[in-house]
C-alpha cells in the first residue's frame, strides 16, 4: 500500500534552507520540509546566562526556544505567552541538548546564542525541523563571533540535523509528515552527527511495543535521512 504522501518508503520530502531572512538576527534560516515550515533565529548576546554568571562558571551557552504561532496548525491554537505548552518546552529541551552536544562552551567564551524556532506552519516533524534549520542559524552567529574577532576558534566540532522515522501499514518510513504521523504504529525522532553519531532518539510504540532488530532498522533509516539534510546544510554554509 502506498504512503498517503505517494513517496518512497526512504524518500524525504523536498527540503529547503533559506538563510538570511532576518536582517536583524546574527543567523538567520528559514528551512521547509514539505508543508512544514520553521523560521530559526540566533541572536548572541555578549555575556554569560544569569545562571553561569551567578554560579562563577566559564564557557559560553546555548539555548533554544520553541514556539508554534496561532494558525500553524488546521485550527487556531492559542498563544504561548497565553498558554502555557509543555510539549513546547520539551521540545525547546530537545533542540538545545542537540545543538550544545557539538558546541565547545569554553571556546565559546563568555557568549550566549540563543536560538529561537517559530513554526509558520505545521505538517508534521516540526521539532526535527528546528533542530536542522537551528544550526544553520547557529553556525551564521558563530561565523560573525569569528569574523569580528570575538572569539578566536570555531567552538562547533561537528554538523546536526534531526529526521523522523515511522512504521506504517508494517513498513518503515522516513521522514513522516502529518497524516503519516497520526496513523504510525511506531514513530520515533533522531538527531544526528555529521559523522553519523546519534545524539538522541526518541521513540513510542503508539500501536504496539517494537523489537531491537526495527530500532536498528529505524536507525539506519534515519541515518540516511539525516546525511542528506548535512549535505544541504553544508551547501547553504559553505562547507
Amino acid at each position: 500500500m502506498p504512503r498517503p504522501s505517494l513517496r518512497k518508503p526512504d524518500q524525504m520530502r523536498p527540503v529547503s534552507l533559506e538563510t538570511g531572512v532576518n536582517k536583524w538576527a546574527e543567523g538567520s534560516c528559514l528551512i521547509k520540509i514539505g508543508g512544514t515550515q520553521v523560521l530559526c533565529t540566533a541572536t548572541v548576546e555578549m555575556q554569560q546566562p544569569l545562571w553561569k554568571r551567578q554560579q562563577n562558571k566559564t564557557g559560553g551557552w546555548v539555548h533554544a526556544e520553541y514556539s508554534m504561532l496561532p494558525r500553524a496548525v488546521e485550527v487556531r491554537k492559542g498563544r504561548e505567552a497565553i498558554m502555557k505548552d509543555h510539549r513546547s518546552a520539551e521540545i525547546t529541551r530537545l533542540i538545545g541538548r542537540a545543538l550544545r552536544s557539538v558546541c565547545d562552551m569554553e571556546k565559546l567564551g563568555k557568549h550566549t546564542i540563543i536560538i529561537d524556532c517559530d513554526v509558520i506552519q505545521a505538517d508534521g516533524g516540526t521539532r526535527t525541523a528546528s533542530i536542522t534549520g537551528g544550526y544553520v542559524a547557529m553556525m551564521l552567529a558563530v561565523k560573525k563571533l569569528l569574523d569580528t574577532g570575538r572569539i578566536g576558534e570555531n567552538p562547533v566540532s561537528d554538523f546536526v540535523a534531526a529526521t523522523s522515522v515511522g512504521l506504517w501499514n508494517n513498513e518503515l518510513i522516513l521522514d513522516l509528515d502529518y497524516e503519516e504521523d497520526c496513523h504510525a504504529e511506531l514513530d520515533a525522532n533522531f538527531a544526528c552527527t555529521g559523522d553519523g553519531k546519534f545524539i538522541e532518539i526518541q521513540a513510542t510504540g503508539e500501536a504496539h511495543p517494537f523489537a531491537p532488530e526495527q530500532m536498528t532498522a529505524m536507525m539506519a533509516l534515519a541515518a540516511k535521512g539525516c546525511s542528506q539534510l548535512i549535505g544541504l546544510q553544508k551547501q547553504v554554509l559553505g562547507d
